[in-house]
């Protein structure tokens, strides 16, 4: 509905006039905010990337092949990072808060000079919408630019839900933008994901496994948490966990609020349209040895226990070489994560050290 509403009114800078449709643009936008978990959506999984994840060509697929296995996982999500002076910083007040590919910037952004600014090699937005105060206002500007574009077949995979576009994670929102656009401008996305595992009575340990559904837009039938959504802003992370398991594998409030956050994973990807860069929450959820996981929204076509010994060869294989029976590629972070907390990667394990500074590189950590 929000959506719906920011599609309905017109904006001009300098008189900032705002004309709207029957719809209340300003009470539509108020019940959005009320309702923080619809912003980024609540389907979870797969939120986060455009329906071209994955397609042909994809530069994610020129990986090194001399690399060890973790590493081959740790270098194909984060293609972007070598590459990112070679894109026009989007900033807010001086802050960079996402990057812009440049010719995206000439070919579209330039034809919109009521909202965006591009010179002196970054991309900005006008200085009436900076200064505005209303968080609303200056999201239904960009949003009418993000429309047109929709329209012309430049941005895909539109999907009618709001990403907050942060300073930092602790920072409230500039601004909202619709979730297709997010990579398109770069900007820092955040999830969590949960690693659902059993103690066995022998000693050894289980993991949760599930498999996407292969009706997903995105990273159709391949292998995922038992529990991953996206952050929605105004919710804490930790109930986002407790809402998640809800609706993705059934598991009851009591037992998801058990969840232990053990700390987080980043990456910074690069596709043909632009750079996806995410912050992931990482939860140790232990589950009963009774426990099985229920697929309540659809999204996952079955679950599989396996021993964590399996789990590490199925981490060690290649998507071109084993297709969907790999995880989808951010998950394997958070899962060698969890192998190394838990001892199933040591330091006699090659490149132990670089697989640890790989999981949090550097800027991408904040």
């Amino acid at each position: 509905f929000f959506s719906m509403a920011l599609a309905s009114c017109v904006w001009r800078c300098p008189s900032l006039t705002l004309v709207r449709s029957s719809l209340s643009y300003r009470s539509a936008c108020r019940r959005f905010i009320a309702s923080p978990a619809r912003i980024l959506g609540t389907s979870g999984r797969g939120a986060r990337m455009a329906s071209t994840v994955g397609a042909s060509g994809d530069s994610r697929d020129d990986v090194d092949p001399a690399l060890s296995p973790f590493m081959y996982w740790i270098a194909r999500c984060n293609n972007g990072l070598a590459n990112l002076d070679t894109y026009a910083p989007f900033r807010f007040q001086g802050t960079t808060v996402g990057y812009v590919d440049r010719t995206f910037a000439v070919d579209h952004l330039e034809r919109f000079p009521d909202v965006f600014v591009c010179d002196g090699g970054e991309v900005r937005l006008q200085q009436c919408l900076e200064d505005m105060k209303d968080l609303e206002e200056r999201s239904c500007a960009v949003q009418q630019a993000l429309l047109r574009l929709r329209d012309e077949g430049v941005i895909t995979g539109w999907r009618d839900e709001l990403y907050p576009v942060l300073t930092s994670f602790e920072a409230p929102p500039v601004l909202l933008m619709e979730r297709a656009a997010s990579v398109y401008f770069g900007i820092k996305a955040y999830g969590v994901h949960v690693n659902g595992y059993v103690e066995r009575e022998d000693g050894g340990m289980d993991m949760w496994v599930a498999r996407r559904a292969k009706s997903k837009p995105t990273w159709p039938g391949r292998l995922d948490h038992i529990v991953a959504g996206g952050q929605p802003h105004g919710i804490s992370p930790t109930d986002n966990v407790v809402k998640e398991c809800g609706e993705e594998a059934g598991i009851a409030k009591e037992l998801a609020e058990k969840a232990v956050p053990v700390g987080a994973v980043s990456y910074c990807s690069e596709y043909s349209y632009g750079l996806k860069r995410d912050v992931l929450f990482c939860y140790d959820l232990k589950l009963p040895d009774e426990f099985v996981p229920v697929a309540v929204d659809g999204e996952v076509d079955d679950f599989c226990r396996m021993p964590v010994e399996r789990v590490v060869d199925v981490v060690k294989r290649r998507v071109e070489e084993h297709g969907n029976d790999t995880y989808k590629d951010n998950c394997n972070l958070v899962v060698i994560d969890f192998l190394v907390r838990h001892g199933f990667i040591g330091p006699e394990t090659p490149d132990y050290l670089d697989i640890i500074r790989g999981l949090r590189p550097g800027q991408e950590l904040c």
